[in-house]
């Protein structure tokens, strides 16, 4: 390893779940070539000691500093991560703050960073949605248009934010760590789970579903049309639906009295979640992480949204966009569930978490 490489500091600064996987194949990089880093952990979605379990579960290190930060508005939550980070910025003042995605905490790492004058490393950069009601939306556009090095997973990526104004000698076509993390978490899962057994399911004999994005569920109307919608997929198919209810989701469904005809069961750790999603014959869900997941397991996809940021996927085969209506859901249903799974995956080839942490080290 050079001077510059070994003297170098990385903050990784993450805040859910989705982030913590998304970011594991980059902390193993950087474990495996003896990198100087640190975690950061925002306490977006759960506390560290919550998410301790997550870490444990993954083989990763723990975080090095917490700032259990916890529930708010959008302005209390990135306010108090912007304090908690710059505190520790200027403690141990990195060479480079990386961020991945488009969370409150991926906004304020950013911001705390390039305002103490650190540099920024956007991984997963280029996303759009061009929903602006969307927060996620936000968060993205603003975190990339602040960033020092932009970690675009496709060459669609890469030309968004070439056609924003961004340097090109900033912009670097990385692949997603995703397909790394759906390869080296499989790999880890296979060992640990058998999820089919516990829930008493065949592989390719049910489907799978996630609903839980707030301007879904927090809205009565969409939510119940959603849900109807899955019910009309599982009689159609004779198939069981199976729905691990995110916490917001199970909130509004009893404020609203939705009481779907589904497999609902709690929310599952993530090895399991893998596994059932490699085991599912469709998955149909309002996540943009479980869309590129679905993609790379090779397991036709159909999002219950109006758009997506991910229209690689849609692109290649692998997922549709059904909307909200019950009966546009139970169409794409059909369409999907018989398709062939010989998509080419846009996302890379499993190597992004190598070649982000190269990047960063020749920088």
């Amino acid at each position: 390893m050079s001077e510059s490489a070994s003297s170098s500091k990385i903050a990784i600064v993450l805040g859910t779940r989705p982030e913590i996987i998304k970011m594991s194949p980059i902390i193993r990089e950087c474990e495996h070539l003896n990198v100087d880093f640190f975690i950061l952990h925002t306490g977006q979605h759960y506390s560290y000691n919550m998410d301790k379990v997550f870490f444990d579960q993954l083989g990763l290190p723990g975080a090095k500093y917490n700032l259990d930060v916890g529930s708010g508005s959008h302005a209390e939550q990135t306010g108090k991560m912007l304090i908690g980070i710059e505190n520790v910025l200027l403690k141990e003042l990195p060479d480079i703050v990386l961020v991945e995605g488009d969370t409150n905490s991926v906004l304020a790492g950013a911001l705390a960073a390039c305002k103490v004058g650190i540099d920024v490393g956007h991984v997963e950069a280029g996303l759009r949605s061009y929903d602006r009601r969307m927060p996620e939306e936000i968060n993205r556009v603003l975190t990339d248009h602040c960033s020092d090095y932009l970690f675009a997973p496709t060459e669609k990526s890469v030309m968004i934010l070439l056609d924003e104004g961004i340097s090109e000698e900033k912009v670097f076509l990385t692949g997603n760590t995703i397909v790394d993390a759906i390869y080296q978490n499989t790999e880890i899962a296979d060992t640990k789970v058998d999820v089919l057994r516990k829930y008493g399911l065949d592989q390719g004999e049910y489907f799978l579903t996630t609903v839980h994005r707030q301007e879904n569920v927090n809205n009565e109307i969409i939510f119940s049309s959603i849900m109807r919608g899955l019910e009309l997929v599982s009689q159609e198919f004779n198939t069981p639906v199976v729905y691990p209810v995110h916490p917001r989701a199970k909130k509004m469904m009893k404020k609203f009295r939705i009481d779907p005809n589904l497999m609902m069961i709690d929310v599952v750790d993530y090895l399991t979640f893998l596994l059932l999603e490699k085991n599912a014959r469709l998955i149909l869900t309002d996540s943009g992480g479980v869309q590129e997941e679905a993609c790379v397991l090779r397991v036709p996809c159909v999002t219950l949204r109006e758009n997506t940021e991910r229209p690689e996927t849609v692109d290649v085969g692998a997922n549709v966009i059904a909307g909200t209506d019950s009966s546009s859901i139970l169409e794409s249903a059909k369409k999907m569930v018989s398709s062939k799974r010989s998509w080419k995956n846009p996302f890379g080839k499993g190597d992004s978490g190598n070649i982000i942490v190269d990047i960063i080290k020749s920088m």
